[in-house]
């Protein structure tokens, strides 16, 4: 079979002419970096960056038994939401693992849409119509109708402001609203995969590269997915493929505030409940590197002979000029400054496990 050609987001030529380092991401074709990784990541943290997430899928769920499939599908509480409002949650299997990790956003008690990760969007798509049959609902997967953008940083508010007239200061974390960004019809939220204040902005994909150049214009710097990965590993936001998959639970990926005991039955359940009473076998925590070296994806954690764990992400954190990461260790050596040691290119190298996130911003 011939090798698929690579996706392309709404941005892919002003990326290009951005001078974006374009790579393979799940099928994409997008941005690694452009100026560089450490010099997008500083002006996230300290000034204001955008970033193309236009590859993210959008999917519709819609009508008087929404509210029923979201509930029977995710551990998180649907019905707590209110119009305007948004949460993380997770979408799980009978099994208790991860189907995705995604934010539902609703905007009525029968009209929500749920955000996805890029290279699950069919998957979750067929997930959710599957668990639809008998019910009165729609399902639909709007993602190729939708570009995101992902304005992050301190100054992204002085940036955005000027461009919509959404009232961007009243509106509180994990809220969005609908108005109009730059003259045409958008969404805007107040979320973000960074670790710093920021907006995400939906709208139709022929306005996207308009929108992102008047950013940039404005000030925000254009970044790619190499700061998007050392700035959400910071602030400790699971990256799914590395951190959560379908053979990791809520509970054992240190989640267990999006699962909700009192919201009546869900997928996986069960098994939640039973490891939140005897306690998972694993966990995933954070950790710094005692001695030199990267542990990075998949790097496994030894005592003697044995593999006892696995790291799942790793970098130098640019803003802590330490080697961080994250992985998934025995329940009983999780607790604050237990020591493991990490085989890096087959040598054992002592890490220790450390609070998170490793980033926190000043409020």
């Amino acid at each position: 079979m011939a090798d698929q050609p690579l996706k392309q987001t709404p941005l892919n030529q002003l990326e290009k002419a951005l001078g974006g380092k374009m790579v393979d991401f799940g099928g994409w074709e997008l941005p690694v970096q452009y100026s560089g990784i450490l010099e997008e990541h500083e002006a996230v943290r300290t000034s204001a960056g955008v970033f193309d997430v236009s590859h993210m899928g959008e999917l519709l769920v819609r009508g008087p038994q929404a509210l029923e499939l979201l509930q029977r599908n995710t551990c998180n509480d649907v019905s707590k939401l209110e119009d305007g409002r948004i949460h993380y949650n997770g979408l799980l299997y009978p099994t208790a693992g991860f189907v995705d990790d995604i934010l539902i956003y609703r905007t009525a008690v029968d009209d929500y849409c749920v955000v996805v990760n890029a290279s699950n969007t069919d998957k979750d798509f067929e997930w959710l119509l599957d668990n639809a049959k008998g019910l009165d609902v729609k399902v639909e997967n709007v993602s190729a109708d939708v570009a995101q953008l992902a304005l992050q940083g301190p100054r992204s508010e002085a940036i955005l402001q000027p461009m919509t007239d959404v009232p961007l200061a009243p509106m509180k974390y994990y809220r969005f609203a609908k108005g109009n960004v730059d003259g045409v019809p958008a969404h805007v939220s107040r979320t973000g995969y960074t670790g710093e204040d920021g907006f995400e902005v939906y709208v139709d994909p022929e306005h996207a590269p308009r929108i992102m150049q008047k950013m940039i214009d404005a000030g925000a710097k254009p970044c790619g997915l190499g700061a998007r990965d050392t700035l959400r590993l910071e602030a400790k936001m699971a990256l799914y493929g590395n951190d959560i998959d379908h053979t990791t639970t809520p509970i054992e990926a240190d989640l267990s505030w999006i699962v909700k005991s009192d919201k009546g039955d869900y997928n996986g359940r069960d098994v939640i409940e039973r490891e939140k009473k005897e306690g998972p076998r694993r966990k995933l925590a954070g950790f710094e590197m005692i001695d030199r070296g990267i542990a990075r994806h998949g790097y496994p954690i030894v005592d003697g002979k044995e593999e006892i764990g696995v790291v799942t992400s790793g970098t130098m954190s640019p803003s802590l000029k330490k080697m961080i990461g994250l992985a998934y260790l025995p329940l009983d050596k999780t607790a604050l400054g237990t020591e493991f040691l990490v085989l890096i290119r087959g040598k054992e190298t002592r890490a220790r496990v450390v609070q998170t996130p490793f980033y926190k911003r000043a409020k």
